[in-house]
């Protein structure tokens, strides 16, 4: 590769010089020159932690009142009913004696939704592309990728949270059923939409981006790959809640 291409590739930021914020700026603003950056210095500690401390304490300050124990006692009454699984006293009873553990589900949900699933995500996306590409990444370069395509999950929970506080309900508002009211909450058009959220679309993007960038591939072509997988996912969880005969 002649140097001036590798100029034109270079990123126009010096990866040292990018701190966690301007990587979290960069990553709303910047998606592609950010991860370019990410994926010549990959650094993600830092980010990582900050993230999940966030998301805990924004979880744990919703389940800690009363609003926020009542609304996830109702979402786990609508899941359950939508999959056909009956909610009778007893199990109701069980749904809000676990909601006073509300502090302690927030740090479990923040863990599995954060590390834990960054981890998993990395370990599918680094098998598929390297057996598909070859050895053109390595895993600390895909992890690194995915903890700050995260950035825009958890911009998600800050603006949703107070959202829900004030509906009381964890029911997303960054959907399109939450951006459609005149839909008919029971119909299935109404639980695609209920599973189809504009900030995981956005999520989506910025992550198909970093791997486009790790793996030299065109990103819109991943971009659709990716979000047909979510629709398709989606797609099934309605059709899987119509059969058991559930209402959401």
């Amino acid at each position: 590769m002649s140097s001036g291409s590798a100029e034109a590739e270079a990123p126009t930021s010096s990866p040292d010089n990018l701190s966690v914020l301007r990587r979290i700026a960069g990553i709303i603003r910047r998606p592609r020159s950010t991860l370019q950056a990410v994926a010549a210095a990959p650094r993600w500690a830092g980010l990582l932690a900050l993230l999940f401390l966030v998301s805990f304490g924004v979880s744990a300050a919703f389940f800690a009142t009363d609003v926020g124990q009542l609304a996830l006692v109702d979402q786990w009454e609508r899941t359950a009913i939508a999959f056909g699984q009956p909610v009778d006293d007893a199990r109701y009873a069980e749904f809000q004696e676990w909601s006073g553990r509300g502090v302690s589900y927030a740090a479990l949900m923040s863990l599995t939704a954060g590390p834990l699933a960054a981890i998993g995500l990395s370990a599918i996306l680094f098998g598929i592309f390297t057996a598909w590409r070859g050895g053109r990444a390595s895993f600390h370069q895909v992890f690194a990728v995915v903890v700050h395509a995260s950035v825009i999950l958890t911009l998600r929970q800050l603006i949703s949270t107070p959202v829900n506080y004030a509906r009381e309900s964890l029911a997303s508002p960054t959907t399109l059923v939450g951006m459609l009211s005149s839909i008919d909450e029971g119909s299935p058009i109404a639980r695609l939409f209920g599973l189809i959220d504009v900030f995981v679309i956005w999520w989506l993007i910025v992550l198909t981006v970093g791997v486009a960038v790790l793996y030299r591939l065109p990103a819109p072509r991943v971009a659709a790959v990716s979000i047909g997988v979510y629709v398709a996912v989606a797609l099934l969880l309605v059709g899987t809640m119509a059969m058991l005969g559930g209402v959401s």
